[in-house]
């Protein structure tokens, strides 16, 4: 029986200030989370914590076991500092929206 064809996927972490992806050739039925290891991005970033991470392909978050198919581009989702709608409502508070400064005094 021939064994199935390895699959092509690209495996990409955003940082704040820059991006780093991976691209690799692994074998059908990988999942997208034993993509992430294979990656070896979060090798070198020490201050993320794996279990507090997400995965998401093609922008849609998806399980970690989640079986890829060639092609498919996984996505590393790292955990949001602050909760936007907190962020905005401290914002409010101090008379500023997302983006501007506060006005002067």
């Amino acid at each position: 029986m021939d064994e199935p064809a390895p699959i092509r996927v690209q495996v990409v972490l955003a940082g704040a200030t820059a991006q780093s992806r991976a691209d690799l050739h692994l074998p059908a039925g990988t999942s997208a989370w034993q993509a992430v290891e294979a990656s070896g991005l979060l090798e070198r970033r020490s201050d993320l914590d794996p279990s507090r991470l997400a995965v998401a392909v093609f922008g849609r978050l998806v399980d970690r076991g989640q079986p890829l198919e060639d092609g498919d581009r996984v996505e590393v989702l790292r955990p949001l500092p602050q909760d936007p709608k907190q962020r905005r409502r401290s914002l409010a508070r101090d008379g500023r929206t997302m983006g501007k400064k506060a006005p002067p005094d």
